[in-house]
């Protein structure tokens, strides 16, 4: 039997539930115990998963270590910057640091943007919305395309036009040689 989610879980033994069946049926049709047939009948939804706390690693010991190598980093000219191999290097013959080279790298990889913000000498990301006043922008394109009319392949001019606030677009094209529009479903 595949595998299925908790949501589709509890809606089967709720379903199930409806139907007649006992507790002690529904926990061995479903391969599940008390706790989970009664959490199922008791609430539609299950419980959203607990957010562990962070467990503690090797590098913490090493982190603020590792953040001065980069603040000093900041004022060094670029080739006499640490890679990221320089500082694990550093980390095992200076420190005596356990820790393995990836974990190395993917605290740089994060840590290394957080203090060039700290420092000034990054932007911060911002993202601006893009906002329209109703009846105020439009979008107009023109351009060629071919289409088969009649089984027989024509090129249109084809007028592109779309407003800015809902999104709704017109598309109309136009023979070139009798200056007729047709509507077409697209």
């Amino acid at each position: 039997m595949p595998r299925m989610s908790k949501v589709e879980l509890y809606a089967a033994i709720r379903r199930d539930h409806r139907g007649g069946m006992s507790m002690r049926e529904l926990e061995r049709k479903h391969g599940v115990t008390w706790r989970t047939v009664r959490k199922a009948l008791d609430s539609s939804w299950p419980e959203p998963r607990k957010k562990l706390p962070p467990r503690a690693t090797g590098l913490d010991r090493y982190k603020p270590v590792i953040d001065e190598i980069l603040r000093a980093d900041l004022d060094a000219p670029r080739k006499q910057r640490h890679t990221i191999t320089r500082i694990f290097h550093r980390l095992v013959e200076e420190h005596g640091a356990d820790v393995s080279y990836g974990m190395v790298r993917y605290y740089i990889a994060a840590r290394k943007p957080e203090i060039l913000v700290e420092s000034g000498k990054a932007p911060l990301e911002a993202f601006v919305p893009q906002t329209h006043q109703p009846g105020h922008e439009a979008e107009v394109d023109f351009g060629d395309v071919t289409i088969r009319l009649a089984g027989e392949l024509v090129t249109c001019y084809l007028f592109s036009f779309r407003l800015s606030y809902s999104g709704k677009a017109v598309h109309r094209p136009v023979d070139r040689t009798i200056g007729v529009s047709y509507v077409l479903a697209w």
